[in-house]
């Protein structure tokens, strides 16, 4: 009787010379003769940057009359009366673009940050891009969205906010 072979998933890895096939990661360990172990990731991560877009998405959304905005494909901004204050991609790694106009200088002095392009980076707009590996500072990119948010908001929704803040 002739023994199965033991099929093995497999993940195509692109090259810029060829395309190759090579057993999951899961798969390689296994034949290494370890375990492959699901759910340790390290403390960035891809899942941590999803839920980072989530809370500041939820974040922005619970500002007065705020609401999202899709201009292009892979965007999903926030905005007030139609005017954007957070340009934030619908995909990971995560990458938001602010309007600062009291911290644009302190804020481009982070290694992950700069100005934002298409000359908005004049009218004090930063860009942050957060390499897959980091922990997006979730607590730190809500103070910039609600900068950006009375910078770019009618002067009665900023008083209804400081109004819902006190």
């Amino acid at each position: 009787m002739a023994a199965r072979k033991k099929k093995t998933k497999t993940t195509k890895i692109t090259n810029s010379s060829s395309a190759a096939k090579r057993p999951t990661k899961a798969k390689r360990t296994a034949k290494k003769g370890g375990t492959a172990k699901k759910g340790t990731a390290k403390k960035g991560g891809l899942a941590a940057h999803m839920r980072a877009l989530a809370e500041l998405r939820a974040f922005g959304l619970a500002l007065p009359e705020a609401h999202t905005k899709s201009p292009w494909p892979g965007h999903l901004d926030l905005a007030v009366r139609d005017k954007t204050f957070a340009y934030l991609n619908d995909e990971v790694p995560l990458s938001i673009s602010c309007k600062l106009p009291q911290s644009c200088h302190e804020a481009l002095g982070l290694p992950f940050t700069e100005p934002t392009g298409y000359g908005l980076g004049k009218s004090g707009w930063v860009s942050a891009t957060f390499a897959a590996s980091d922990e997006p500072p979730v607590a730190f990119l809500k103070a910039w969205i609600e900068e950006s948010y009375r910078a770019q908001a009618p002067k009665r929704l900023v008083k209804a906010l400081d109004a819902e803040q006190k």
